[in-house]
């Protein structure tokens, strides 16, 4: 007795059901992101919680739907291309950056993966992108260009210490956007008659000798520009900035968290919750090239209270009233 044919159209069922099954039972691929740091952890604890929690917010969580690869030089810039080129090693499907010179190197080391730049004083002049609008290579992200603020920086410092006459600025002729940012201090003491003093901190016996020079020089108040030694080595400049009795306008606001005196500047941790965006757009197939970087939304005034009492200093109550954050 022959046994009856299998319906071909039964077969087909049946071949469609173990494709599918077979499909469903493949792994879903994991996204890996790369973050390459130029200072240690500890230093931009903030802004890396920040970023965390825009990736949280987007619906990632570390360790189940996306992996992050954390690399810090720890303020040593040479080792920066080694953990650069380890990323890329690792076949990351984008780099995130946390500062210019992580950019660069993470930008010599691949033309391929796409890089989202947590933060930088001038993209364009650092050559990272061909304009905002269109970076058009396989960078993009938040840039912290704003150097018109570090005139309104000494404005402030003025307006505390009234007799100000006096002001040096540390940075770092290296880095990017410094020199526009000093332009503008320039432009601020013509106006406000202030002699102004530069020092260059490239390396952490700099930093001595630069408050050797404030004393000798008999300097009223200093303003930090970005600078990775400095940031590095912040609660250092932070107390001898105390002990010295000198009120300091700082780059960021981590700085006054960690007893600095005052900071006006970009919000960073609203620009990190910003960097996690661009993460998710990427991975979910946009191109570097067509998402325009953005500039600064949010700016924040914090003011150290006890520092301010511990160096003599009284706050005017105009400059209090504008503060977003006082710290006590």
């Amino acid at each position: 007795m022959k046994k009856a044919a299998v319906p071909s159209i039964l077969v087909a069922v049946v071949l469609l059901a173990l494709g599918v099954i077979a499909e469903a039972q493949q792994p879903t691929k994991v996204p890996r992101i790369g973050f390459l740091a130029t200072v240690s952890p500890s230093t931009i604890s903030d802004r890396v919680e920040a970023f965390r929690q825009g990736l949280r917010e987007l619906g990632y969580v570390e360790g189940k739907n996306i992996v992050v690869e954390w690399r810090y030089a720890e303020g040593k810039l040479d080792r920066l291309p080694a953990l650069a080129a380890e990323l890329v090693r690792l076949k990351t499907d984008l780099i995130v950056t946390a500062g210019p010179q992580a950019t660069r190197r993470a930008k010599e080391a691949t033309v391929t993966i796409p890089i989202v730049m947590g933060f930088d004083n001038d993209p364009v002049g650092s050559g990272f992108v061909a304009s905002l609008p269109r970076p058009g290579g396989n960078i993009t992200g938040l840039s912290t260009l704003a150097p018109q603020i570090s005139g309104k920086q000494l404005e402030l410092l003025k307006e505390i210490v009234p007799k100000l006459s006096r002001v040096t600025v540390l940075g770092d002729s290296n880095e990017p956007g410094n020199a526009q940012a000093l332009k503008e201090v320039e432009l601020a003491a013509g106006a406000f008659k202030v002699q102004l003093q530069y020092l260059d901190i490239q390396s952490p016996d700099d930093i001595e000798s630069a408050f050797s020079v404030l004393k000798k020089e008999r300097v009223g108040a200093f303003i930090v520009l970005r600078n990775p030694v400095a940031s590095t080595h912040r609660k250092r400049i932070v107390d001898l900035a105390a002990k010295s009795h000198l009120p300091a306008m700082y780059v960021t606001p981590e700085w006054v968290e960690a007893g600095g005196f005052i900071s006006y500047a970009p919000d960073n941790q609203d620009n990190w919750r910003r960097a996690a965006a661009y993460v998710d757009k990427i991975l979910k197939g946009a191109k570097p090239a067509d998402l325009p970087v953005e500039q600064p939304k949010k700016f924040e005034l914090v003011i150290n209270l006890k520092t301010a009492k511990q160096i003599g200093l009284t706050i005017p109550p105009n400059v209090l009233a504008r503060a977003d954050r006082l710290i006590r």
